[in-house]
């Protein structure tokens, strides 16, 4: 297959550059670019799929406590018809899971500690339907919950910083009171801790006790649950069902997807993520723009072969298009580079920091401090191709100014003094 002379001649000037001291310092000069795009691309890709992991296992955590979409009365009151709002929601195809549970907050106390908790009062029988906390031990855990014995859950750091184990009483305020002749006095419950959970989500597992619904309904006066809590086929799409639910529902309800009652933190994890690409885009664009001080120098040192080029009839764009292949060659094989090298890491980093930690002997997420103790990647698609692009479209642009002052060279000026 032949080639044209302007790829042919551009390659040859990409791979040649040693056999004279001035080339063997242009082509030094053009491999420190090509490693710099190749580490800059290797970076982005390495640091937005640790990022992307990062996300996606909180929240995979966070949703084995919470569901996809919670449907609740107004001012935390009982549903006024909980079998007909059941048979709404899961008239909806997407809806895979739907459960009754009361949320309110109160105070758990033991001894002189006192912590403020959200409690939820939930079915034993139908909380394996919207969460994935109801699994194995924990599964046995909760099913201890029987109405009327007045049981209770805790977080497993709830249950530390109260300092209880399984079989000790605490005392439940709730946050309205009776009302005697000797003014409002809160409501008190006796409640035995049946057990712990462990959701490996520090928010909750230091801030959250679930006892029986109906249980929770005696203790805050309530007709019968104040909510249904769902669990989507595709939890990406929660924000369209909430819509949908929203138009087919009856009564004075309102609906809430897991994506707006964590917004404030997806917003500022979406926000660091864009300032990350920002900032390490300017490695790529720093070693793409230096392709320009190498283009110069070779442009320089070819001013004779571009003469005689010229004399035997290429045109300005040819030479031109010579140059640009060159820069364009350097490029390519740098977002290449970078590209296996940060795929690469990023599809073995479960592996690079374990061995990283026993070989300095330091651990990088220590397991007291981080909510997540193992360094986690997911590499996505929408991530690696604008990176990619963006480094193409780099080293392209930073060829343009050299490879046109070479079209401009005069063949006569050039050769005088050869």
């Amino acid at each position: 297959m032949k080639f044209p002379y302007e790829l042919r001649i551009g390659w040859r000037y990409t791979r040649a550059g040693r056999t004279t001291r001035r080339n063997g310092f242009i082509s030094f000069i053009s491999g420190v670019s090509m490693l710099g795009i190749a580490l800059g691309v290797a970076a982005l890709i390495i640091v937005l799929s640790v990022m992307n992991g990062f996300q996606k296992e909180v929240r995979d955590r966070m949703l084995g406590v919470i569901s996809h979409i919670e449907v609740y009365a107004k001012d935390s009151q009982a549903l006024p018809d909980l079998a007909k709002t059941l048979s709404q929601v899961r008239a909806n195809p997407e809806v895979i899971g739907a459960a009754p549970f009361i949320a309110a907050q109160a105070l758990l106390a033991r001894g002189e500690d006192m912590k403020g908790t959200m409690i939820r009062g939930i079915d034993p029988a139908q909380e394996h339907l919207v969460t994935d906390l109801v699994n194995g031990e924990q599964a046995a855990v909760l099913a201890k919950l029987i109405p009327g014995e007045f049981g209770v859950v805790l977080g497993i750091d709830l249950a530390k910083s109260l300092g209880v184990r399984p079989g000790d009483r605490v005392t439940l305020v709730a946050p309205s009171g009776q009302v005697t002749p000797a003014g409002v006095v809160p409501r008190l419950k006796q409640m035995t801790v049946v057990g712990t959970f462990d959701s490996g989500n520090f928010e909750y597992d230091s801030a959250l006790a679930m006892v029986h619904v109906d249980d929770a309904a005696k203790i805050f006066r309530l007709e019968g649950p104040s909510g249904v809590r769902l669990k989507l086929r595709d939890l990406h799409d929660a924000r369209r069902v909430a819509d949908e639910l929203s138009q087919t529902l009856t009564g004075d309800l309102y609906i809430r997807d897991w994506t707006r009652q964590n917004r404030t933190w997806f917003a500022a994890v979406q926000v660091e993520k864009r300032m990350m690409f920002i900032i390490l885009t300017l490695i790529v664009a720093v070693a793409a723009f230096n392709l320009v001080s190498t283009l110069v120098m070779t442009v320089t040192d070819k001013r004779a072969d571009i003469a005689i080029l010229r004399t035997l009839g290429a045109s300005p764009a040819s030479v031109m298009g010579i140059f640009v292949v060159q820069g364009a060659m350097v490029g390519v094989i740098g977002t290449l580079a970078g590209l296996a090298l940060g795929l690469g890491v990023a599809f073995n980093i479960d592996v690079i920091v374990p061995a990283l930690e026993h070989a300095l002997g330091a651990s990088f997420l220590p397991k007291d401090i981080y909510l997540i103790s193992r360094m986690p990647s997911d590499p996505q698609q929408s991530d690696i191709v604008p990176v990619a692009v963006i480094s193409l479209v780099m080293a392209f642009v930073a060829t343009l100014y050299p490879s046109w002052r070479a079209s401009r060279v005069n063949p006569a000026e050039a050769l005088r003094y050869e």
